[in-house]
């Protein structure tokens, strides 16, 4: 039996929840810097969950650090829980001093650098909120052939999609994905997907998910009722999608299914056929009908820490 010669702190939190084992959970290295890309690999999959942040010195003097996101099969350049999970387990860990009300940095991943902020109460942050690149509209799929493969693989009519008279169309605030409306929230649950047709989809489309939504909600609280599907990079379904809930947030901004004003708040809930209800902040920020700037928050829970071994 080989002997351990490392040991590496780690801690997992559940993000976009108040509540232990809700939420997406993230698993957070905050001391990487002396790891291989090799390792992050082999650590990501041995941890098994979405995703996974190695926290490593930044390139950029303007940052406060570099996030390095990993799924358990490769290396993803941006994403949204793991952003908010890391910097509310950073806060804990007391890696930088807060303030009152609003404690902002600038931090770095692969696409770029960005703000952050933490809202601050009696020393506490007790949410947090992360900048996303403006919305790129990628296309509208228009063609029957793909709009039947895409109700096919969700186990729909292709009615419950066509219905709603909203566009299915692809839309990236860093990470592509589509966008598919569904007519009810009976409809969203009754999804069962089919690994392989949306896999061909997502590729075809060049996207990393499939992300349905229903304006019939579960919760009062909530303005929309998602799922999100990303087989091309290993997840079957996640329980809460920050990038892809900026991407919709921008979607629904633009075909005018929330109301609009200069600052929209919208609310999605996620996660909920998966028994990991979650809650997700977006907001979207226009100026003479352009969105300037989107917005993604919430809150999260530590719910382990450990040493890893190897």
């Amino acid at each position: 039996m080989t002997t351990p010669t490392r040991r590496l702190q780690f801690y997992k939190a559940d993000v976009f929840t108040d509540q232990p084992f809700g939420g997406n959970p993230v698993a957070v290295i905050p001391d990487a810097e002396d790891l291989t890309d090799r390792e992050f690999q082999q650590i990501a999959r041995e941890m098994n969950l979405s995703e996974t942040v190695f926290v490593v010195p930044p390139t950029d003097p303007a940052a406060i650090a570099k996030l390095r996101i990993f799924t358990p099969t490769q290396e993803i350049p941006f994403a949204g829980h793991p952003v908010i999970g890391t910097f509310f387990v950073l806060s804990l860990l007391n890696k930088f001093p807060l303030q009152e009300p609003i404690t902002r940095f600038m931090f770095e991943c692969n696409i770029g650098v960005f703000p952050v902020e933490l809202l601050v109460v009696k020393d506490q942050v007790q949410q947090v909120i992360m900048s996303q690149p403006s919305p790129e509209y990628l296309g509208v799929v228009d063609e029957i052939k793909d709009l039947y493969e895409i109700s096919q693989a969700l186990g729909l009519t292709k009615a419950n999609i066509s219905d709603t008279r909203l566009p299915v169309e692809v839309v990236s605030t860093g990470l592509p994905v589509v966008i598919v409306p569904v007519r009810t929230l009976t409809a969203v649950k009754s999804i069962e997907v089919d690994l392989t047709g949306t896999m061909t989809i997502c590729e075809r489309l060049g996207v990393n998910g499939i992300m349905v939504f229903t304006t019939m909600t579960v919760e009062d609280w909530a303005t929309v009722h998602t799922r999100m599907f990303a087989a091309p990079i290993g997840i079957v379904e996640d329980p809460a999608t920050g990038s892809a809930s900026g991407a919709l947030g921008g979607y629904l901004v633009k075909n005018g299914v929330v109301d609009v004003g200069p600052t929209t708040e919208i609310y999605t809930e996620q996660g909920y056929e998966i028994d990991r209800p979650s809650r997700i902040l977006v907001q979207v920020y226009s100026d003479d009908d352009m969105i300037q700037e989107i917005k993604v928050g919430g809150q999260a829970v530590m719910v382990a820490e450990g040493k890893l071994l190897f």
